[in-house]
């Protein structure tokens, strides 16, 4: 049987619906035989794995555990999505706090149980200020973590294919960059509709109402599944998060932007969604150069994000930025 690795990929919160999706998918995709499912809620966690065998998938070794420490002692790989949900009605603000925590205690476990994780992928909300605190007090290095931001890309190829009356395919390099959020900045300048950019199809193919509407639809594209369903997103980032993991097992590349640790000249102490690549050596990021609006709209992204991370500093969750390095000395 061919795998990705044979190394060990833990799904945290393996109990919901997102990681027992993660698990399914990473199972298709034969990414490792050797895949733990971990959740504190250990009924509906066994229930998981109790399916995962009946799927009967050739070749694997399904373990399942609510002691944390027994999941993640030998991982190489760990994707979490172990935070509480959105709601409807809330935003993925809303759950700073309590998800704040939860981060935070994922980043001591790794650090006590995986200190050489090789990576790690944190899908709970808001993902950028999770994933931010994982990795501060994870103590691993930066190029070692990386965030689900894919699905505002994915979500701006869908509308722009649903506007034309294309297919998806025909629909390139679609980039929001920044937060995950209400906060992100949506790009034209880097998509192209059919082979043409789309900066040249608005205001002449495409009114530049119609743009902004659909770069709103786009923005709130997760309320828009709470409202259709009922509950929030769960198949989508379950699949792009196991394919962000797939990459930094060596497989295909991750054509979408994640979300990665940044500290430039323009954006400092933060991690937010950029021009990334993941493979075995990690996540990396490209400066992203886009139109002045664009550039501003990136730099109001920056500013929310920081204030999110300030507010978590504020808590007692994290230290200080010039404290950080007490815990991860390999943050600058």
């Amino acid at each position: 049987m061919d795998f990705a690795t044979n190394e060990k990929l833990v799904i945290v919160g393996a109990a919901g619906m997102i990681g027992s999706n993660m698990a399914q998918t990473a199972l298709m995709l034969r990414l490792t035989p050797n895949i733990c499912l971990y959740d504190p809620y250990a009924p509906a966690l066994e229930g998981v794995a109790e399916e995962m065998r009946h799927c009967a998938f050739e070749g694997v070794n399904i373990t399942w555990t609510s002691d944390i420490r027994e999941a993640l002692t030998g991982a190489a790989y760990n994707v979490s999505s172990g935070g509480a949900a959105r709601k409807a009605g809330m935003t993925r603000e809303d759950l700073l706090k309590g998800n704040a925590q939860i981060a935070a205690q994922l980043g001591k476990d790794i650090k006590a149980y995986c200190p050489d994780v090789k990576h790690v992928v944190v899908v709970f909300n808001p993902a950028d200020i999770t994933g931010l605190v994982t990795l501060i007090h994870a103590g691993i290095r930066p190029q070692r973590l990386s965030t689900l931001a894919a699905l505002d890309s994915t979500r701006l190829r869908s509308e722009l294919a649903k506007y034309f009356r294309i297919s998806p395919d025909e629909i390139r390099n679609c980039r929001t960059y920044g937060g995950h959020g209400e906060q992100m900045a949506v790009f034209a300048s880097t998509t192209l509709v059919a082979g043409r950019p789309l900066s040249e199809l608005i205001g002449r193919e495409m009114p530049e109402g119609d743009w902004h509407d659909l770069q709103q639809r786009v923005i709130q594209g997760g309320k828009h599944i709470i409202d259709l369903r009922g509950r929030s997103s769960f198949q989508s980032p379950a699949y792009l998060s196991v394919l962000m993991i797939a990459a930094a097992m060596g497989g295909a590349p991750f054509c979408y932007p994640a979300g990665v640790f940044v500290h430039s000249d323009r954006f400092k102490h933060i991690l937010m969604a950029m021009e990334t690549t993941i493979s075995k050596e990690g996540v990396a990021y490209k400066n992203v150069e886009g139109t002045a609006e664009e550039n501003e709209k990136l730099a109001e992204s920056y500013k929310h994000l920081s204030k999110l991370r300030d507010e978590v500093i504020s808590m007692g969750i994290i230290p200080p930025v010039e404290e950080w390095r007490r815990l991860n000395p390999h943050l600058i």
